[in-house]
């Protein structure tokens, strides 16, 4: 089969989230003037070591938030957000937090985690995640598309959970990391394998 996006592809549910997979999930919290918000974006990964930095992408609108939603809104008035890592036993809250609420729903009380605050930005964090990037925004990017934006961050603190270090690695194999598949679908990495490359 081959299909032009333009045409359409003629299938009951649009393929392209099934062929770029897995994909990591950035489960972004900010803070703005309406409070706390926590919601999980797919379209999400880290792209430079030094200085470090992540992306993630926001790709529909909501009424009560005008060209985009809660999270790139909030972002843009306090310039901040932090990444919270996934594990497989946060599966259900973090899909708690997915739903369209109302702007000024606070996601953390919604599904119940745990609150605490960054060390580095004025922004929550999920408290007992495997990971936490307090980031500040360096840019964010409208892409093609009716309500399409790439909000890029510089990473400003890490925080790791004491039980995903092993003997030095963050060990993902610690905490199971949940990554997005295509249509309702999800995967999780339950295991690993070493590669050399050439040179090394």
């Amino acid at each position: 089969m081959f299909y032009r996006p333009e045409d359409g592809h003629g299938l009951p549910h649009n393929p392209f989230n099934a062929i770029v997979t897995p994909r990591p999930i950035g489960w972004i919290s900010t803070r703005g003037t309406l409070g706390d918000n926590l919601a999980p974006y797919s379209f999400f990964n880290a792209v430079a070591y030094v200085p470090p930095q992540v992306m993630f992408a926001s790709t529909s609108a909501k009424e009560d938030r005008g060209d985009t939603k809660d999270s790139v809104a909030q972002l843009r008035e306090g310039g901040v957000f932090c990444v919270n890592i996934v594990e497989y036993a946060m599966r259900d809250a973090m899909n708690a937090t997915s739903g369209p609420w109302e702007a000024g729903t606070d996601e953390f009380e919604l599904a119940g985690i745990e609150k605490a605050e960054c060390e580095t930005i004025d922004c929550p964090r999920v408290a007992n995640a495997p990971a936490n990037l307090e980031c500040k925004v360096t840019q964010i990017v409208r892409l093609p598309g009716k309500a399409n934006f790439a909000t890029f961050g510089e990473v400003t603190g890490v925080h790791m959970r004491d039980d995903c270090l092993k003997d030095g690695i963050f060990d993902v194999l610690a905490y199971n990391p949940l990554s997005r598949m295509g249509y309702r679908d999800y995967t999780v990495v339950r295991e690993k394998f070493s590669l050399k490359r050439p040179g090394e």
